[in-house]
């Protein structure tokens, strides 16, 4: 395509892009907020985006080019490899963060330049020298002073100030009065004072004043040379001792304006976006609104606002605190609701609630409600907003306990923010409004303040969180229907937090006799496990949980083999005391590791008594956003850490019962569930049959495995493909296979290979399912669910394997977690659209507990079967195991 001439006055920009990467790394280098879910640092990338926008925003250039380094070395490092020598290693945090920048430019359609053994200041000084011949106005962007050579009527830099986004436009004037000499002499300057920065060294006891004065003196460098035997003092002295130094740094500082680029000027033009690149970019950093200001930039056909405007920006209207909400909302546009209060069962309550909404375009209203002195009216229309309005909030379900303690309830018609953040990105540490916020509107909103000296707390901030949610609506939404997660949002996330609202106020009952007696016993148990140790060792002070104790009577005072060594010595964590003890057999060992268990086990049951709330129950929380897999968590207390098959754990479940006017308690566990959704996604037709013929399904995988009739497969060989399936299901590696099975790695190894033989299309199904990751950054279910894994091309060979095994394991337990999930949905609907009173009220791992009301049990069993096997069409039939007792150990199976 021909190159389109310059019009008059047209605006040539022109950018260092090491330069301005740099300093926008070190500007946010610290700040919070600038890290990915899969741990990738955005910190540089976006400070350079916003200091981009702020340039086309305020020049508008026609022509916009980004000249970069390719390396250290050049044609100056070649005659003074002293050059830039003392800088420290660019970061590698840097270093990829300018590979990003690279890619949003490239997708911005943004001119990039680079040159062989040269530097991005030659690349700049070349296009301004020609972009001013061609009659058009220069702006070289850069931090580095070098730069100010290039000044003319026609070439200007914008600087760097004390800021990022404070950039000093640098004229011949502003050269002229900051260091009294003409731009095309402030190399003359740095020559002689030298530059810190490039390991120049210049002359002694001069500095910038006293360069000026000599260059005005004697017209310039050359001049300063002619007449060096008439400079006398000290400074003279030091002068002619330097010159070479001085006839060095002016060579080395000098800017080559004539190089080949390989492209004109003219060729160089404005802005050309890739929409969809963009966005894929834009989603792989998880930036929020500053999406919209760059595709504000320009009319890109089939853009998409995926922004809200800042709440600072809008005209707010404070509504008075007494005014009851149902004289200013206006019906059907949503409301969003924020909370200061408590959510916990016991505990629950609020403090003051913030309502918001938008009414006209830019116009937000914005109400503070105290709800200690609200008045009879106020509350009877709080309790109609939250039937009635579609609502925005931050963690429903921790909502619904607050309102509850006030009597109020919210309607089925809701958006969780923090559950729309979790469903974009699984792997967040934090899903707070303040973190999604900066996150994703680029707006801070005030945090709670500590109560003064009365008492007394400010809840202003409210307002300003409520506004946020709104805002982060916007935002979250259009992402979330961009990606097609509004399924899995709104037929199991939402609908999921009301049935687990009503399972934590619910609870399950339990008997404080049993969990007594069993801390009792297991309080007997760590005091022998101590004093069986001690006596194995003759030391009846000896404190067991002190690491530095335990070195010296292991390794000094046993002579036990070295473990891995620490900063403090050698390790003595339980993996290590394991690996001992199976070389050992040593006694000591022996009662150690017991006292641990033991100790384990105590602090479980001592959080269970604790958790027992007044009604005799425990009223464990569940958390939807904590796992990246799915996969529901819970605390307070943890319900998912008691043990499976020990004796104590057994005991444990033994005193979870059915309470008074309930038969007993009925266990639903879905059946080899990761197994079954490997086989069917992989396709693996041996596999299928496996689970086809009824038999047990590792005996005749073990049979297929080793080719021996099913009748002789010994339970060592049982194991052995068992803990191979589930391994490969969890993204175990060889290593991990043999820790597990306690053979060496490469037996473990050629295991796994006998196994990918029989079942083919198992390995093929792993392999696929981390190339199609590392291709998209991302795995997928059958339902939408995304995880995230920016590690699976990272340098880091650690990093890169943990990220392979994360995504080997991600669509299994994806879709566990979706089915489970849809399972408890299909559940409690029946429960009552039947009208039963039998009640659910646990779910761990992959099963369900319930409460059997008198005379329901068959009919209890019935639904429970139905609903959790057809959650989803598959292959390989899902199946549930039922067993019903008084307690939930003697329900299980």
């Amino acid at each position: 395509m021909a190159a389109v001439q310059p019009a008059a006055g047209e605006t040539l920009m022109a950018i260092d892009g090491h330069s301005i990467a740099f300093r926008a790394y070190f500007a946010l280098q610290h700040a919070q907020g600038f890290t990915t879910s899969g741990g990738q640092a955005t910190a540089a990338v976006y400070s350079f985006l916003r200091i981009l926008l702020k340039l086309l925003r305020e020049w508008n250039p026609e022509r916009i080019a980004v000249a970069f380094d390719l390396s250290r070395r050049s044609f100056r490092t070649e005659e003074y490899p002293e050059y830039k020598a003392g800088r420290d290693e660019t970061p590698k945090e840097l270093i990829e963060q300018v590979e990003l920048i690279k890619e949003l430019l490239d997708a911005m359609g943004i001119q990039q330049l680079t040159k062989e053994n040269y530097e991005a200041d030659d690349i700049l000084a070349t296009l301004a020298v020609e972009g001013e011949k061609s009659g058009m106005r220069v702006l070289v962007v850069s931090g580095d002073r070098d730069s100010f050579q290039l000044i003319t009527d026609q070439v200007n830099v914008l600087y760097p100030g004390r800021s990022m986004t404070d950039l000093r436009q640098m004229t011949p004037a502003a050269i002229q009065e900051r260091y009294g000499v003409a731009p095309q002499q402030y190399p003359e300057i740095a020559a002689l004072v030298g530059e810190h920065a490039d390991n120049l060294p210049g002359v002694p006891m001069v500095g910038e004043k006293i360069a000026a004065g000599w260059i005005n003196q004697y017209g310039g460098l050359e001049g300063i040379f002619a007449h060096v035997a008439e400079i006398g003092g000290k400074r003279g002295e030091s002068l002619r001792d330097n010159l070479d130094n001085v006839r060095r740094n002016r060579r080395l500082n000098h800017l080559v304006t004539d190089l080949d680029l390989g492209i004109s000027v003219t060729d160089i033009e404005g802005l050309d976006f890739d929409v969809p690149r963009l966005e894929r970019l834009f989603d792989k950093l998880e930036f929020g609104s500053i999406r919209k200001e760059v595709f504000g930039l320009t009319k890109a056909e089939g853009q998409t606002d995926t922004s809200a405007e800042g709440f600072q920006d809008r005209k707010i209207d404070e509504i008075a605190s007494d005014i009851p909400p149902l004289d200013w909302l206006v019906p059907q546009a949503p409301v969003a609701i924020a909370i200061a209060g408590e959510s916990g069962y016991k505990t629950r309550r609020i403090d003051r609630v913030a309502l918001a909404q938008d009414s006209e375009q830019n116009k937000r209203s914005t109400q503070l409600i105290d709800l200690t002195t609200a008045s009879d009216q106020m509350l009877t229309d709080l309790k109609q907003v939250l039937a009635s309005f579609p609502l925005i909030v931050h963690s429903a379900k921790d909502a619904m306990h607050s309102l509850k303690g006030e009597g109020l309830e919210m309607g089925k018609s809701f958006n969780d923010i923090s559950i729309m953040a979790y469903l974009l990105y699984s792997d967040m540490r934090e899903y707070s409004v303040s973190v999604l916020a900066r996150k994703y509107l680029d707006y801070q909103p005030p945090e709670p303040g500590e109560p003064d000296l009365f008492g007394t707390a400010d809840y202003s901030y409210l307002t300003h969180e409520a506004g946020a949610l709104i805002d982060l609506n916007n935002v979250l939404g259009e992402m979330i229907s961009r990606r097609s997660l509004q399924p899995l949002l709104h037929e199991i996330e939402l609908p999921l937090e009301r049935i687990l609202f009503e399972m934590e106020q619910l609870g399950i009952a339990v008997s404080a006799e049993r969990m007594e007696q069993l801390h009792t016993d297991l309080q007997y148990q760590v005091e022998s496990a101590q004093a069986a140790a001690r006596a194995d060792v003759g030391r009846t002070d000896l404190n067991l949980s002190s690491p530095k104790q335990l070195q010296e009577v292991l390794f000094d005072q046993l002579g036990l083999p070295k473990t891995r060594k620490t900063k403090t010595g050698y390790t003595t964590n339980a993996e290590a005391l394991v690996g001992l003890y199976q070389r050992s057999h040593h006694p000591f060992l022996e009662h150690l590791l017991e006292h641990r268990d033991s100790i384990k086990l105590l602090q479980i049951v001592e959080g269970l008594i604790s958790a027992i709330a007044t009604d005799g129950r425990i009223h464990t929380r569940y958390h939807q956003n904590v796992t990246a897999t799915g996969r529901l968590s819970s605390s307070e207390p943890n319900l998912q850490n008691i043990p499976i098959r020990t004796e104590t754990g057994r005991r444990i479940r033994s005193a979870f019962v059915a309470s008074m006017g309930y038969e007993n308690l009925m266990s639903a566990d879905y059946s080899q569930i990761e197994m079954r959704i490997m086989a069917d996604l992989c396709g693996d037709e041996e596999l299928i049959r496996a689970f086809a013929s009824g038999e047990d399904l590792h005996r005749t995988m073990a049979a297929m495995v080793f080719g021996v009739p099913a009748e002789q497969v010994t339970p060592d060989l049982r194991s052995r493909v068992k803990a191979t399936s589930y391994g490969l299901a969890y993204g175990l590696s060889a290593y991990g296979l043999s820790q597990q099975l306690k053979i060496p790695q490469g037996e473990a190894q050629q295991l796994m290979d006998r196994y990918f033989q029989r079942f083919g299309k198992i390995r093929d199904f792993l392999e696929a399912t981390v190339a199609e990751a590392r291709k998209r950054g991302y795995t997928t279910t059958q339902k939408g669910r995304r995880r995230y894994f920016n590690d699976l091309n990272s340098s880091n060979r650690q990093l890169r394997a943990m990220a392979e095994r994360a995504a080997l394991n991600a669509p299994i337990q994806g879709q566990a977690a979706d089915i489970m999930k849809s399972a408890m949905i299909r559940v409690a609907r029946a429960l009552d659209e039947q009208q039963l009173k039998s009640r659910l009220l646990l779910q761990i791992h992959d099963e369900l507990i319930l409460e059997i009301a008198p005379g329901e049990a068959e009919q209890l069993r019935e639904l429970v079967t139905r609903e959790m096997t057809n959650t989803t069409q598959m292959r390989v039939p899902l199946t549930v195991s039922i067993g019903v007792g008084y307690s939930w150990q003697e329900a299980a199976h």
